[in-house]
């Protein structure tokens, strides 16, 4: 399958996908009285970890109430408004919520990365910037892949215009459906749609054009776990065990490959087919830092994604010391 040829084609880069796991400090001790925390995920193979946090959590005094969510930008919605304690939601989200006047989210540690390609429909060809002109592209504006894209176009000197943008709406499902139909000439998707249609042989990865991840604004973070403000301030002790309980996970699963095809396929609901392809492709363990942070906020304000320049406020929004503190550093 061409899915196979891919990652075979990006296995330099890949080697160090599965990382060893990472020596944490012991077990928080558990809570003097129960505590609950709610958590809002979107299912994604990069949070697979959350998958496993409960068992952990239990045996610290902690009970999980959990709210699934479609998209990022409902998760960040939620955190600001206190409905969710953590959450995953999009790198770019403290940029968006800077530039909104709120303080009420703080982000604690990115989750993962992964090569991003251009998903091309068999039969059409899209090897150079040039191959682009008259093509049909599905894009979802505002996502984060769609702002590495942007982004990586502007790097390049390549104006948007170059393609016709097709805005898409029902997520990653919807953007196969229109590839299958023949409505759109490539996509720019996320795991697992991507490897799903090229494993089916649909499409393939324009490995020849730009792996678009390596935006130096956008960077190569596929999420963000965060709190809301008021759960960080109030409730710091229950979102470190969280974090424990995560980065525990994480650990096993970056360690195991077999371990996180199975998370992924029973947290998403995806067949451990489609999974043991698309897992190839994810590296668990966040690449965000601060510096990243303001990066985005500054090329969210460039791209006229966010109407200010908060690159200052957004950065204050981020503090991995409790991720740090539970690795040991």
């Amino acid at each position: 399958m061409r899915i196979l040829r891919f990652i075979s084609t990006v296995a330099v880069a890949c080697l160090g996908l599965m990382q060893t796991a990472q020596a944490l400090t012991p077990m928080p001790s558990p809570m003097p009285n129960k505590e609950v925390i709610t958590i809002g995920y979107v299912k994604v193979g990069q949070v697979s970890p959350l998958h496993l946090v409960e068992e952990d959590l239990k045996k610290m005094n902690i009970e999980v109430k959990r709210a699934e969510f479609v998209r990022y930008a409902d998760a960040r919605t939620s955190l600001i408004s206190n409905s969710v304690d953590v959450s995953v939601v999009g790198p770019a989200d403290l940029a968006i919520a800077a530039s909104q006047g709120t303080k009420n989210i703080i982000g604690l540690s990115g989750v993962a990365s992964s090569p991003k390609y251009l998903v091309v429909r068999k039969g059409v060809t899209i090897n150079t910037w040039d191959d682009l002109k008259g093509k049909k592209i599905a894009v979802a504006p505002g996502s984060a892949v769609w702002f590495a894209w942007a982004m990586t176009l502007v790097e390049n000197n390549i104006p948007y215009n170059t393609f016709t943008a097709v805005n898409i709406q029902g997520g990653g499902t919807a953007f196969v459906q229109a590839l299958k139909r023949g409505d759109i000439d490539a996509m720019l998707s996320w795991e697992p749609f991507e490897s799903q249609v090229v494993a089916e042989g649909a499409a393939y990865f324009a490995t020849n054009l730009v792996d678009y991840s390596k935006s130096k604004a956008v960077g190569q973070e596929l999420g963000l776990l965060a709190a809301s403000g008021e759960a960080y301030s109030k409730r710091r002790e229950v979102i470190k065990r969280f974090m424990w309980a995560y980065l525990n996970a994480e650990a096993k699963l970056a360690a195991d490959s077999n371990a996180f095809i199975n998370a992924y396929s029973q947290f998403t609901g995806l067949p451990l087919d489609v999974t043991r392809e698309s897992h190839k492709l994810i590296k668990l363990g966040g690449v965000l830092d601060r510096t990243q942070v303001g990066r985005l906020a500054e090329a969210s304000f460039k791209q006229g994604v966010i109407k200010t320049d908060v690159t200052k406020e957004a950065m204050d929004l981020y503090d991995d010391s409790l991720a740090k503190e539970i690795r040991g550093r």
